[in-house]
């Protein structure tokens, strides 16, 4: 029976759980108001923050939490995902490695980023039908305030397109390159989407507790450096490779070696240094957090401004810097083979 044959069928290989999976989120993405892993994860912190927050008095008590936090949510994700993939392929290998191209796709967040900058951008893009310009900044405002941290209702337009911009430098290391980093890591043991998994565990915790402010300095300590250390690789790796694709890697470097270590961040000054050097534009500057205002190092040199253009040009830099580690981590695999 035709059930039958699918229940005995095996999947190509890793490469080919990567490539579809790198496929399905460059067609299909994250569609809005479906479910996400990301959210369940969402969940499961707020829920346990609450709890401790409510519990703990010392700071010692909420970094043990903390600790305990990122122990369980991602011990938790990658134990649980791994099993669940076992029970499927008892029942039929292909849905189990269906499942895993789902998962594995939810990981790479490369076609819901550029959706993202592309939202917040229309606003500022609008024209009549005369031709003329029809801007609507407020509505720009408010659809950053969905992606980005920083207060939004008073920035310029030149101001949400650095912050776009930075957002999407910042993102292409916890949201594409990371993700994939250990997907391929995994993949050489078996376990894809399980370890992919584990890491966007570890990056939705500091993205939700991982801050130096009350009440989660304590509590997301832990989680914060530990975040910092998985993706410190990975990271390092995609500025290499953004030097490379931007055809002038020796003064993207020196960039980089220049600004980036200002930056308070061990990584995100680098990936943002990284594509600034890259299409010749300067980032950082004054954000308000809060009502309160900061000021970021400059990275890069101000050669030319940032417009739509260059916003595209790094999302281009982000797939292209993708498609170059996917065929890498398909050639080692196809190695081990």
């Amino acid at each position: 029976m035709w059930f039958e044959t699918l229940s005995e069928w095996r999947p190509i290989s890793a490469g080919g759980l990567l490539l579809t999976a790198a496929l399905v989120d460059f067609v299909v993405g994250d569609p809005w108001g479906w479910p996400h892993p990301v959210q369940l994860m969402g969940g499961a912190i707020a829920l346990y923050s609450k709890a401790a927050l409510a519990k703990a008095r010392a700071p010692w008590q909420m970094k043990l939490l903390g600790v305990g936090l990122a122990g369980l949510l991602i011990g938790g994700v990658g134990l649980l995902s791994w099993l669940g993939l076992q029970a499927l392929r008892q029942i039929s290998p292909l849905l189990a490695w269906s499942a895993e191209v789902i998962l594995l796709a939810s990981c790479f967040a490369g076609r819901s980023l550029r959706q993202a900058a592309d939202d917040v951008l229309q606003p500022l893009n609008r024209s009549l039908p005369n031709g003329l310009p029809d801007v609507d900044l407020p509505e720009a405002r408010k659809r950053l305030a969905m992606y980005v941290g920083r207060d939004t209702d008073a920035l310029s337009s030149e101001e949400v397109r650095r912050a776009i911009l930075e957002t999407a430098s910042e993102n292409a290391v916890d949201g594409v390159f990371a993700p994939l980093f250990y997907a391929i890591l995994g993949a050489t043991w078996g376990f894809a989407a399980p370890l992919a998994l584990a890491y966007k565990a570890a990056s939705t915790l500091d993205s939700m507790v991982g801050y130096k402010e009350a009440p989660y300095n304590d509590l997301g300590w832990f989680s914060a450096r530990f975040e910092d250390g998985l993706t410190w690789l990975p990271c390092r790796i995609s500025v290499l490779a953004i030097a490379l694709l931007s055809g002038k890697p020796a003064h993207v470097l020196r960039l980089c070696r220049r600004d980036a270590p200002a930056d308070p961040s061990p990584n995100a000054g680098w990936s943002e240094c990284a594509y600034a050097a890259a299409l010749g534009v300067r980032l950082g500057g004054a954000n308000t957090y809060g009502g309160k205002l900061k000021m970021k190092p400059f990275l890069g040199n101000a050669e030319r401004p940032i417009t739509d253009t260059a916003i595209a040009q790094a999302y281009q830099l982000t797939r292209q810097g993708f498609l170059l580690g996917l065929g890498m981590g398909i050639g080692w695999l196809w190695l081990l083979s």
